[in-house]
């Protein structure tokens, strides 16, 4: 038997609101649990303008609303769940990324991307990125104590790297660093977003526009090489496609960086069994990475035909937020979920990178800067500690990408 729901009327929702959020870094929000066990998809009015959407809790429905192609990405269709205050007129000049897309054209770009982020591709960059960390990490050691892990070492790291990857000069990565913090702010009003979008536009069509003619050894350049030939882009597609990859490729990984490290000091234990370990660590890194599912709301999507999900019919127009945080503490798949094991077999069925066709194109490139900087750190700084009590931290409960703000450190 199937159920539906209406979307809500008047000017109070009598749903829920979401996002929800974590009283405890380490773990879910509280009424993930309870959602999963007794409404397991169910209703929640967004935050940012009140609007009735569909939250899917468990993980063998989250995969399969990120699997089903009755479900669309396209931020533009009627009913998408927007996370930003983004107004109509906004929303009907937005350019399309490929995150946002479905097929074809998504297929048509993914495909000239992946060679990019190939296991063969990753591993040809390893050395580079532990140059990048232990220069980093001589700074941090030159400086002295306390410096906050953030600045010095979480957001630089990816910064640098992908910056290598695209071609962008790592001198401008302040200023974009700053656009792409505002792009992940669910607070900001519609005229704030749109300048954030539009100032890392033009910076992107500047730069691209000169790879048009100048190519180098890198990311764009090669993509409009091979564009030249399969014309799956025009050149606005391609600043919009750099600016994908470059607030992706480094807002993500340099948060988990952080959180990561954060969980090794809270959990000494922990941090000493892999200094005596260290093949556990790849293992763990799943682990952190299923434990803190740090983009939880970057899933939404919105059904363009009825579907049925868990006995409930989400009707074609209706919002989906797939969550992947709550998938990734589901008792039915990770025994005892709030525990940090890094000896867990089934960490790696964590959906912290997405499913289905717009499953992260970058996760081996996160997991080798995930296991250069964890390794490098535990090996060079033993004596690393918090420089503040835990409970001083700031957690980024306004943002699509979950974090703290800074993380001071010494030793």
């Amino acid at each position: 038997m199937t159920q539906s729901a209406e979307p809500a009327g008047g000017t109070a929702s009598p749903y829920p609101q979401f996002p929800m959020r974590r009283t405890c870094p380490f773990s879910e929000p509280d009424e993930y649990a309870g959602l999963r066990a007794d409404e397991p998809v169910s209703r929640a009015s967004l935050k940012v303008n009140g609007k009735p959407t569909w939250l899917v809790t468990r993980h063998e429905h989250v995969k399969q609303v990120l699997g089903d192609p009755r479900v669309s990405s396209n931020l533009k269709r009627p009913g998408y769940p927007h996370q930003f205050h983004i107004s109509e007129e906004m929303l009907a000049h937005v350019r399309l990324m490929m995150l946002s897309m479905d097929p074809p054209d998504h297929t048509a770009q993914r495909r000239m991307l992946i060679p990019e982020f190939t296991a063969r591709r990753t591993k040809a960059m390893r050395p580079r990125i532990q140059e990048v960390v232990d220069e980093r990490i001589d700074a941090m050691l030159a400086a002295g104590g306390p410096v906050d892990l953030v600045q010095a070492l979480a957001l630089p790291v990816p910064s640098l790297t992908i910056c290598e990857l695209l071609g962008v000069p790592y001198g401008d990565h302040a200023q974009f660093e700053e656009w792409s913090a505002a792009l992940m702010n669910h607070d900001l009003t519609p005229e704030e977003y749109g300048a954030a979008v539009q100032a890392l536009d033009m910076y992107l069509d500047k730069l691209v526009t000169l790879k048009e003619t100048e190519p180098g050894d890198d990311l764009i350049s090669r993509f409009l090489e091979k564009n030249r030939t399969e014309q799956a882009a025009d050149h606005l597609d391609v600043v919009t496609m750099a600016r994908m990859m470059l607030v992706g490729g480094h807002e993500t990984t340099a948060n988990m960086i952080a959180l990561g490290v954060l969980a090794l000091l809270e959990h000494p234990d922990h941090m000493a069994e892999l200094r005596s370990d260290d093949t556990l660590l790849p293992n763990a890194i799943e682990e952190l990475l299923r434990v803190f599912s740090i983009s939880d709301s970057g899933t939404a999507r919105v059904a363009v035909e009825d579907i049925e999900v868990g006995g409930v019919t989400i009707r074609a127009g209706e919002g989906i937020l797939a969550l992947n945080n709550a998938a990734d503490h589901d008792e039915r798949v990770f025994a005892d979920p709030g525990t940090l094991d890094f000896h867990r077999k089934e960490a790696r069925s964590h959906l912290a990178f997405g499913y289905g066709i717009h499953q992260c194109m970058g996760a081996n490139l996160a997991r080798a800067e995930l296991e250069i900087v964890y390794a490098t750190l535990l090996r060079r700084i033993p004596g690393l500690r918090l420089a503040v009590p835990v409970e001083e931290l700031r957690y980024k409960d306004d943002a699509m990408v979950y974090g703290v703000y800074e993380l001071p450190v010494t030793w």
